[in-house]
């Protein structure tokens, strides 16, 4: 045992553990041998000691002469540490986030707080390596000021992971379209802003910025589509290459829900898992109509009650702008979308002036080509094109929550350089419609996410 000891303490042994351990994550993983600069550094720490003979036995010294100094530097070599220990987990190995809307319900609630691991697909490089450790866009205390710069800018670089991207994955990405920014209204998207307001009357009412990859917000929903996979949505049933796709169980729809002109009792509600804002009218006695999101088995338990009436599933069957592609020619919907095919890296897609607009972000935003039509002809990089062969793969992301969810539905595609990592399970939870300590939902914690 004293042996064994003696190995450990040893200098040479702990360079050799350190250093091995560094290249593995540093150099191997990353692929970046500018990581090897830091081996020197290494080296002198365990064995040559070089820089604590110039300049850190006089630090030493300070610390036992001077108690104020020693306690300032305990507390600074500690929030240190801690910060660059979380920023390394935070980049390579796991994320935490918490969920704000109710798009994933009821698989995922408000309030839930969520372990994300990056090293199931493969943590992504930092396109902005340079920017205030732990948040993420803004500065703390603002909701405009950005927290990073941008004088150092890093292609997408993935490592590799243990796994890839599977159908019906629960999935955190950075959001597609959040890569401009109206400040005076960051809720909404600036597409949406200009659609409904138009481009001139945003940039004049508000800031507009550029947010890159890395930055932009990010949103949580699952993986409906595969790159190569055909998507067609009919009646508010999902068909994915010609199969129903109804393995969710979950998932929820808008229902009609109609009464005999009594109100439904909020405390069953409740106890049956139906929060505040499922509810999307109050009570009226004239017309004793409700408008609830709810699971296939709340509806039938809704049905049982003796004064419900009536049942049915809400069905948006109306087109309108707000859906991708947004363009006018693609009459569809929430409930009838599609059919859509979904890129795959490699793979070539033959262009019409019909089908450029399901294509044309991917294209011109997210595969940094210019694109353009005059005459009837499309150009990609000023030279006339025809067909046209993705570089990356990408992903169809819809909400469990399917009638109160912003997903692919709306805004499209989620490329693979968007994808921050895998939700694996819930550490925390607390219901924000309720108090302390009655908010924390103890039997909703350490959950996994199916």
């Amino acid at each position: 045992m004293n042996k064994i000891k003696e190995i450990f303490k040893n200098k040479w042994f702990k360079f050799i553990s350190i250093s091995v351990i560094y290249l593995l994550i540093f150099v191997v993983w990353t692929g970046n041998l500018w990581w090897l600069l830091g081996l020197p550094f290494i080296y002198d720490i365990f064995i040559s000691k070089w820089m604590y003979r110039k300049f850190g036995y006089k630090h030493t010294e300070l610390r036992k002469r001077n108690k104020t100094y020693n306690y300032i530097y305990g507390w600074v070599d500690a929030i240190l540490f801690a910060v660059i220990i979380t920023t390394i987990a935070r980049i390579f190995f796991f994320g935490m986030y918490v969920i704000p809307t109710p798009s994933m319900e009821k698989s995922l609630l408000v309030g839930d707080y969520l372990f994300v691991s990056k090293v199931s697909y493969g943590p992504q490089m930092p396109n902005t390596p340079l920017s205030f450790p732990l948040v993420h866009n803004t500065l703390p205390l603002s909701q405009t000021k950005k927290s990073y710069v941008e004088w150092i800018k890093r292609p997408y670089h993935r490592l590799k992971g243990t796994g890839e991207i599977k159908r019906h994955d629960v999935v955190v990405f950075n959001f597609p379209a959040g890569d401009t920014v109206a400040l005076a209204d960051p809720q909404s998207t600036y597409y949406d802003l200009t659609r409904n307001y138009g481009r001139n009357n945003v940039w004049r009412s508000s800031e507009v910025v550029y947010r890159p990859v890395d930055k932009r917000e990010n949103y949580v929903k699952r993986c409906i589509g595969l790159p190569g996979d055909m998507l067609q949505i009919i009646n508010s049933e999902v068909h994915i290459n010609g199969k129903i796709d109804d393995n969710i169980e979950k998932k929820e729809f808008l229902y009609y829900v109609q009464t005999n002109g009594t109100p439904l009792n909020t405390e069953t509600l409740k106890d049956m898992g139906i929060a505040g804002y499922d509810v999307f009218n109050s009570f009226d006695p004239q017309n004793p109509v409700y408008y609830i999101t709810l699971t296939k088995d709340n509806a039938e338990k809704i049905k049982g009650f003796r004064n419900v009436t009536n049942v049915a599933q809400y069905e948006f069957s109306q087109p309108h702008a707000g859906i991708f592609p947004n363009s006018a020619g693609y009459e569809w919907s929430e409930d009838n979308f599609g059919p859509l095919w979904i890129p795959a890296k490699g793979t070539t897609v033959n262009l019409t002036l019909e089908n450029l607009p399901l294509y044309e972000r991917i294209i011109s935003v997210y595969e940094n080509n210019e694109l353009q039509v005059k005459d009837s002809v499309i150009y990609i990089n000023n030279a006339p094109a025809v067909n046209y062969t993705f570089e990356m793969d990408y992903y169809f992301m819809m909400g469990d929550n399917r009638h109160n969810s912003a997903d692919s539905r709306f805004w499209g595609f989620v490329p693979e350089d968007h994808i921050v990592g895998k939700a694996t399970f819930v550490w925390f939870s607390m219901d924000k419609e309720k108090r302390f300590p009655a908010n924390i939902r103890w039997n909703k914690m350490f959950r996994t996410v199916k």
